[in-house]
């Protein structure tokens, strides 16, 4: 791995924490309500498998009720820092002109993963979208939103764990997890 990216990687991870820590009051006023009920704990280290350089090939459905899947790839830098609590992810996808930085921090109070993401072209820190661990050897993070009045689920799920590969997919669910719709499906491999 490239180590003057890492270097840089790690320092941009300390100004979005820095970014996320914000004054006290803030934080409170925008801190959601927390994981929903069932989210597996998580423990430092669960991301180590992620650090290093990857090629990912993507399946994106082009909308929400679509059958129709759009296959892209990319590429992405992860670090992993602060003794496992939190990972970094440069994720480049120029096919789509999409780049963007996730951080996944581990709320050592609840024991739960927080995952926030930064999009290029706003430069903000997300609130935590979606809270989740490890449960024999696959990770899931879910969310609870609503859409024109419907409750909405939706997860992020890391399976398929080796030393050279890995798949991440993302569902939804509006009839509160009975069925399920994936809309985003990544193969990783190492560069």
């Amino acid at each position: 791995m490239n180590e003057d990216r890492r270097g840089l990687l790690a320092a941009t991870a300390a100004a979005a924490l820095a970014a996320v820590a914000g004054p006290a009051k803030a934080q409170e006023s925008e801190t959601p309500a927390g994981p929903p009920p069932g989210t597996p704990e998580g423990n430092p280290g669960d991301f180590d498998f992620l650090t290093g350089e990857w090629r990912i090939h993507h399946r994106w459905r082009s909308g929400p009720q679509s059958a129709e899947w759009l296959e892209f790839d990319g590429e992405a830098t992860v670090v992993g820092i602060l003794g496992g609590i939190c990972s970094v992810e440069e994720l480049r996808i120029p096919a789509r002109n999409l780049f963007g930085m996730g951080l996944r921090l581990l709320d050592q109070e609840r024991n739960v993963w927080q995952d926030h993401w930064v999009n290029k072209n706003s430069g903000v820190v997300a609130a935590p979208g979606e809270y989740g661990g490890f449960t024999n050897g696959v990770g899931t993070w879910s969310s609870i939103y609503d859409q024109d009045g419907v409750t909405m689920i939706s997860q992020g799920i890391w399976d398929e764990i080796t030393p050279t590969s890995t798949r991440w997919r993302q569902r939804i669910s509006a009839d509160n997890g009975a069925t399920w719709q994936e809309t985003w499906i990544m193969h990783w491999r190492r560069a």
